[in-house]
C-alpha cells in the first residue's frame, strides 16, 4: 500500500519559494544542476537596463565605454567638411611672426 502524500507546511512552502526565486535548474552533461539566477531589476537583465537608461556622461564616469553609442544627430552634423581659416588657405604667405 502506498503512503498518502501530505501537504507541505508553511515553512517548507516558504523555503521552496525562496529556493525557486534564488536558483534555477539547468542541464549539464545530461544532469540537472542548480545555479544562481543572474541579477535582474524588474525582470530585466542589469546590463540591458543600463544600456536602455544610462546617458553617455554616466557611462563615462563609471568607465563603461563599451556601452556608449554615438549620437546619430551628432554624426550627421560632423559629416560636413569645415572650411579652414583664411590664414591656412595660401601656404605661400610669409610666416606672421
Amino acid at each position: 500500500m502506498a503512503r498518502k502524500k501530505r501537504k507541505l507546511r508553511s515553512a517548507q512552502k516558504a523555503e521552496r519559494a525562496r529556493r525557486r526565486a534564488e536558483l534555477m535548474t539547468i542541464f549539464v552533461n545530461g544532469k540537472q544542476k542548480r545555479v544562481r539566477r543572474p541579477p535582474t531589476i524588474d525582470g530585466i537583465d542589469v546590463d540591458e537596463l543600463i544600456m536602455r537608461n544610462a546617458d553617455p556622461i554616466w557611462l563615462h564616469q563609471n568607465e563603461m565605454w563599451e556601452y556608449i553609442r554615438p549620437d546619430p544627430d551628432a554624426e550627421a552634423a560632423n559629416t560636413t567638411p569645415e572650411k579652414p581659416d583664411g590664414d591656412w588657405e595660401n601656404p605661400n604667405d610669409d610666416i606672421p611672426f
